[in-house]
């Protein structure tokens, strides 16, 4: 879990890194404007926002390479996270006998599908009458066939977590 949220940290700071010196250079391109304009009485809103758009996206591409770098190589340490480190890591993989208590998925499988299903004869012959679902189908559509997973009780929990170990 540490090294998620170390991560997640890792990543605030790449994001600060990118918008930081375009966040800047805005900032100080607006004070200098802000002042000539101050200067010259000349209170005209679009002066300051053009040599504002001008700056931040000559900063994106001078500063573009270095940004790619940034974010492949974090891109490339989250891959290396996910696929290396959390698969190989105790807390985030399954007990090696959870399998020994659950069973998914077997119960879904051996449902009939066409049994459950209502008749198409009858469905056509009483199309002019409103339709619904009787009390004898009503048990065939609330049925799925899946059992309730059992939970280990306390011997089996102990048992689990000194396997753990």
């Amino acid at each position: 879990m540490e090294i998620l949220i170390e991560y997640l940290a890792k990543g605030l700071m790449t994001m600060l890194m990118i918008a930081m010196p375009c966040v800047l250079v805005a900032a100080a391109i607006g004070l200098v404007v802000g002042i000539l304009q101050a200067v010259t009485q000349v209170q005209e809103q679009t002066i300051a926002a053009a040599p504002k758009i001008f700056a931040v996206f000559l900063t994106i591409i001078i500063l573009g390479t270095g940004y790619i770098k940034l974010l492949s190589n974090f891109f490339n340490e989250g891959a290396s996270i996910a696929f290396d480190v959390i698969p190989k890591s105790d807390d985030f993989v399954l007990p090696e006998g959870y399998y020994n208590y659950t069973k998914p998925f077997i119960d879904e499988m051996k449902t009939d599908v066409k049994k459950d299903m209502i008749p198409m004869n009858r469905i056509l012959n009483n199309a002019t009458k409103p339709q619904g679902i009787n009390e004898s189908d009503k048990f065939n559509f609330l049925r799925n066939g899946a059992k309730e997973i059992p939970t280990p009780n306390l011997a089996e929990r102990k048992r689990i977590m000194e396997n753990k170990r």
